[in-house]
């Protein structure tokens, strides 16, 4: 071998331990000798020059600015004052309602998933409760005589929980209805409510459904469903749910002139409609 290849073969193998070193150095400032990747960024963090730059081994590199955060924590706030939001919840398995949160309690009521109209049934959610060994049930207000009746489901038997700020006032003395949002009156009208022979029915409740187009004029445009039953109309189709709904004869309001449920005028019905929603909690005295 002439000294000119030998001179070649240096200069590669210098080449070559070059460009090793050149890899070398990042492997070592990514993982450190025989560290962790965590551990090796750590260090490269903690000698990071304010100008992006970083020094090792006599050399420089330059590293990306930092990623800014997508989402920053706002500051804890408390949960907003919930005294006048009632719950609701959809049956979503034909159910039975007992006595007690267990599967041995007596059964009050049986639920099932659709109304007598056709709609979504619906239950007011008073509490619920975690039984070791025995699930998670749901208090519930019952849509079923005698009226006020309250019982225990299965909470897997309901569908998700939907939140209302309402509540309808109805007083059978004054003959008028208010509803209130977040404590604050904002609808108010006179009313027709049930003869001597047939009341309506006092006692908390709660609007399952809102039903319009009917064909007799004498329901007005709007039918809100209620939970209340009539005490003395069992018989009636559906039996005898009590409704909320307008009127074709609105020169009898106020007045006591229904078989239970509570008349309002088209217009007053109509209004109604615009803010009250289903699930909205029913007082009436």
């Amino acid at each position: 071998m002439n000294s000119q290849e030998r001179g070649r073969k240096r200069g590669v193998g210098q080449l070559a331990a070059g460009v090793v070193a050149v890899v070398l150095v990042p492997v070592a400032l990514a993982f450190g000798a025989g560290s962790s990747a965590d551990q090796g960024a750590s260090a490269a963090r903690r000698s990071r020059p304010a100008s992006g730059k970083l020094s090792a081994g006599g050399a420089t590199l330059t590293l990306p600015d930092p990623v800014k955060p997508a989402f920053t924590p706002g500051r804890a706030r408390p949960l907003a004052h919930r005294s006048h939001v009632s719950f609701w919840s959809p049956v979503r398995i034909a159910t039975q309602a007992r006595s007690k949160p267990s599967l041995h309690a007596a059964v009050v009521a049986r639920l099932r998933t659709r109304t007598p109209e056709g709609t979504t049934n619906l239950v007011t959610v008073l509490g619920r409760r975690e039984i070791p060994g025995g699930g998670v049930w749901a208090k519930v207000r019952l849509p079923v005589l005698p009226n006020g009746a309250t019982g225990w489901v299965p909470r897997s038997a309901l569908g998700g929980y939907g939140s209302v700020p309402t509540h309808l006032y109805v007083d059978l003395d004054r003959l008028t209805v208010e509803l209130e949002r977040k404590g604050q009156t904002v609808f108010n009208a006179p009313i027709g409510a049930g003869t001597a022979s047939a009341p309506t029915p006092t006692g908390e409740f709660y609007i399952r459904n809102k039903l319009t187009s009917y064909r007799s004029p004498m329901y007005g445009p709007v039918a809100f469903g209620t939970s209340a039953r009539s005490t003395t109309l069992t018989d009636w189709p559906a039996g005898g749910f009590i409704g909320i709904h307008g009127t074709d004869q609105p020169e009898l309001l106020p007045g006591y002139v229904s078989h239970g449920c509570i008349r309002l005028e088209n217009s007053d019905i109509l209004r109604l409609a615009r803010i009250m929603p289903v699930g909205t909690p029913v007082t009436i005295r």
